[in-house]
């Protein structure tokens, strides 16, 4: 006997979802027509067209096929259901069914845990398809993995076998594979896909669609068993405006759709989406970037290279803009170094965001989320989560509101919303193999995505970079890349890790063999030579055709600053009367120390040498959450730009001491007299130097009106000198030695540290592969070059273990995909070090950048 829905009476008391507290039950076959409905929807009105695109692409019938392959995926994705495994659960409908000729094997209750409904699907279709269609099982395999893996983890070959070996769970025999084939039936028909499954049989499917597949199939699932949108019980399941309600109750933000821009010369783009002052024109630097993002190969790859100041992240924004409306993106991910950067950078996207048109210009609210661990804590993203913010463009420029989703918001789904500031484990966590990474990629292939300060990763986190690059490319994803002091190693390997997913893996049999500091010895040269060799700054690199990427000089802004370095002991009272001379007329001091230790053993001898005269305040990432908070917004409101204190009605202080640790190193616009700063490695200590005269502004003291850096932390009496031990529990002593190598003659002789000129010589020979210093060190840094290819080559084997793989071969099953899955990304602590996110993961291996 059928119902309207063309079911049997079996198919239909197939239970899916329970409410034990009142009751109530839904068949499966609601539940599966509601997720299917959804997926619908996700397609025609959520997902970004570069999402659409991607999987339309794989398809004999294009963005139909992809449609009708999406609903048909979540209208089966709980197939795995109609199984004893399952079905046994809750007594009384396993009663009920079992009343109406269903088998249940009494060894079903001691194993049934080794039949999870995803495999169990996975098991179920793939016999379907083999049986009744025709297909081989590799070929069904690349479909069902998303049946399996809608949970967050792909099935293993292990799981699969533990099923096979145990037939009774899944049920082989009498009503159980009559009911899963009627249902599969009876899905096809629905989605109307009966007729394309001959066809989607000789696809063989890439990967990176398995993983968007299955992604889509996880938020309809989601949204589909959220019983305050789709609720059941008292005949609500049959309600006939079931869907449109929960829909609207849902309202998912549709996705940004950019204006053209072709018409806006550089000058006027930057005018409109930028506060800049009258008259103003964009560096050269800016200009050419957004030549470059007008012009490059889609996907593909730019690395921007320019000092401190030149405007890198005005000219990020821009990109993101013109290459989301060349790919079809519809927003944009920013990853930043710390959560203090994350915070900075939210404020400045925001602004931007209020002046970026949309072409949708009665889209409603747009979207935008932070992205770390203590988002809550910053108060423009919580008064976003409360509410919209007004937006300031005209209505002919498509304004809109901006605002918080509160679904999206959620645990596991912020990625997904439409503009995403966050910090870089954010984005390395797409390498990472964790339960339901399927979503941060889909999060990802929809939107462009800008990373900052890429030189600040060690080799551990640099793997896991590369990894997600490779994935990127293979999701089509734009990447910009902005650094202000890169070594030539690590713009080569980010080039071909992104190659390597656009491309496909490359392997060459020998390679010549070079140092890096994040990656032991180096092995990316043929095709990338040039990016190896090229010393010219500032600089972009392009993705070329093929494995040819492009290099391109662009002009410096013209602004230069000479700055004197000198070498002071480490003797904090020493240190303290050097301070007390140079602040005689005021001033404002950063002091930088390699560890918290260092931080608060400083502070505290300052304090007590300097008296209450001088402020001495500290920075470092062991406050309390929201005193960290709080701390990171007082650095960018007291030590901003002139520009910025203005608009706040404050002026700097007039005399005051700042002791940090890696916190205030990069990506803060703050402004500081002097620096002292202890060794660390060159690009680091560049990067420091960049919070030194950063603005130009009047009043300076009379003593403080060149820009100078003290470099302590190290014994500087021995040759080679001598880093202090929390330095080298912090930096690899090799790196440490080389920085003082290169530096050596403008501390020793009248030369001074000219920036920006002097940041590319000084990078690529501190991680070049030539000696440098007095041949007097060359034996001890030959040492520490031994130790520290050690480490790398150890930490490069450590992070084998719980990276993702490569992306394979269009076909091959996401089978053991996660097969070393460390559980959740979303429980992870925070902590710092180098003035980055360290997150714990369920493995015994700390993250550091």
């Amino acid at each position: 006997m059928t119902d309207q829905h063309g079911l049997s009476e079996r198919a239909r008391l197939v239970w899916g979802k329970t409410n034990r507290d009142r009751g109530f039950w839904l068949p499966l076959y609601r539940h599966l027509a509601d997720s299917a409905d959804v997926a619908g929807l996700l397609w025609d009105v959520w997902l970004p067209a570069a999402v659409r695109t991607r999987i339309a692409a794989a398809l004999p019938g294009g963005a139909d096929d992809g449609r009708r392959l999406v609903c048909w995926l979540a209208g089966i994705h709980d197939i795995g259901k109609a199984t004893p495994a399952f079905a046994w659960q809750v007594k009384h409908l396993r009663v009920a069914m079992a009343d109406a000729g269903f088998d249940f094997d009494q060894q079903v209750e001691t194993n049934r845990l080794c039949a999870p409904h995803g495999p169990a699907g996975h098991l179920a279709l793939i016999d379907w398809l083999t049986a009744a269609h025709g297909w081989s099982r590799s070929q069904a395999g690349a479909y069902a993995v998303v049946v399996g893996g809608h949970h967050g983890v792909p099935p293993t070959d292990a799981d699969l076998l533990c099923i096979r070996d145990r037939p009774y769970l899944l049920g082989v025999d009498g009503h159980w594979p009559e009911v899963r084939a009627e249902l599969l039936r009876w899905m096809s028909q629905r989605t109307d896909t009966t007729d394309r499954l001959p066809a989607w049989r000789e696809v063989a499917l890439p990967q990176p669609v398995q993983v968007l597949l299955t992604a889509i199939v996880i938020v309809a699932d989601w949204i589909a068993s959220n019983d305050d949108y789709f609720p059941y019980g008292y005949r609500q399941e049959d309600a006939p405006d079931r869907l449109a309600r929960a829909w609207e109750e849902l309202d998912l933000p549709i996705p940004w759709r950019p204006v053209g821009v072709e018409g806006l010369d550089t000058g006027d783009l930057f005018a409109r989406r930028f506060e800049m002052p009258a008259g103003a024109q964009p560096y050269p630097v800016q200009v050419a970037v957004v030549e470059q993002a007008r012009t490059m190969p889609l996907p593909g790859l730019l690395i921007v290279e320019a000092p401190m100041g030149e405007g890198k992240t005005e000219a990020a924004l821009a990109a993101v803009e013109i290459l989301a409306r060349r790919s079809g993106a519809g927003g944009c991910f920013l990853a930043l170094p710390t959560r203090a950067t994350g915070d900075a950078m939210f404020s400045r996207v925001l602004t931007w965001l209020s002046r970026l048109p949309d072409a949708d210009r009665d889209r409603g609210a747009r979207d935008a989320a932070l992205a770390h661990g203590k988002a809550m804590l910053n108060d423009e993203y919580s008064r976003l989560y409360r509410g919209g913010l007004p937006s300031a463009i005209a209505e002919d420029e498509g304004g809109t509101e901006t605002a918080v989703h509160g679904w999206l918001a959620g645990r596991k789904r912020k990625m997904l919303t439409s503009f995403v500031v966050g910090t870089v484990d954010q984005l390395l966590f797409a390498a990472l193999q964790a339960r339901h990474v399927a979503l941060r990629h889909l999060g990802l292939a929809g939107k462009v995505v800008v990373i900052d300060e890429a030189h600040a990763y060690d080799v551990y986190m640099s793997r896991y970079l590369d990894r997600a690059l490779e994935w990127l490319a293979a999701h089509g994803v734009p990447v910009v890349i902005l650094s202000a002091t890169l070594p030539a190693a690590r713009r080569a390997g980010m080039m071909r890790a992104y190659d390597d997913g656009r491309l496909g893996v490359r392997r060459a049999a020998s390679r010549p063999r070079r140092w890096s500091r994040d990656g032991g010895r180096d092995t990316t040269a043929d095709s990338y030579q040039s990016l190896l060799d090229d010393l010219r700054y500032p600089l972009l690199s392009v993705s070329g055709v093929d494995r040819q990427p492009v290099t391109v000089e662009c002009a410096a802004s013209g602004r230069s600053l000479d700055v004197r370095l000198e070498r002071v002991d480490d003797d904090l009272g020493g240190l303290a009367a050097r301070l007390r001379a140079e602040l005689v007329d005021g001033g404002c001091v950063l002091v930088i120390r390699n560890t918290v230790a260092r931080v608060l053993e400083a502070a505290a001898e300052l304090r007590k040498h300097l008296g209450p005269e001088v402020a001495v305040t500290v920075a470092h990432s062991r406050f309390m959450a929201a005193d960290r908070a709080v701390k990171d917004a007082w650095l960018r409101d007291t030590f901003g730009s002139p520009a910025h204190l203005a608009k706040l009605g404050r002026s700097r202080p007039a005399c005051h001491v700042v002791v940090a640790s890696q916190v205030a190193e990069q990506s803060l616009d703050i402004d500081f007299d002097l620096l002292v700063t202890d060794l660390a490695p060159v690009d680091l200590i560049l990067q420091r130097v960049g919070r030194l005269h950063r603005h130009q502004r009047s009043g300076r003291p009379a003593r403080l009106v060149r820009p100078r850096c003290l470099l302590t932390g190290a014994d500087w009496s021995t040759e080679p000198p001598t880093p202090v031990d929390g330095s080298t529990r912090v930096y690899e002593r090799f790196t440490l030695l080389r920085a003082a190598a290169v530096l050596l003659p403008q501390i020793d002789g009248n030369a001074h540290l000219r920036l920006p000129q002097g940041i590319a010589p000084l990078v690529q020979a501190a991680y070049g592969t030539e000696p440098v210093g007095p041949e007097s060190w060359h034996p001890v840094v030959a040492e520490a070059a031994v130790t520290a290819q050690r480490h790398e080559e150890a930490a490069g084997e450590r992070a084998k273990t719980f990276r993702i793989g490569a992306v394979r071969q269009p076909g091959t099953s996401l089978v053991g995909w996660l097969n070393a899955s460390v559980g959740d990304t979303e429980t992870a602590g925070g902590n710092e070090r180098r003035g980055g996110p360290t997150f714990v993961t369920t493995a015994p291996r700390r993250w550091r950048c």
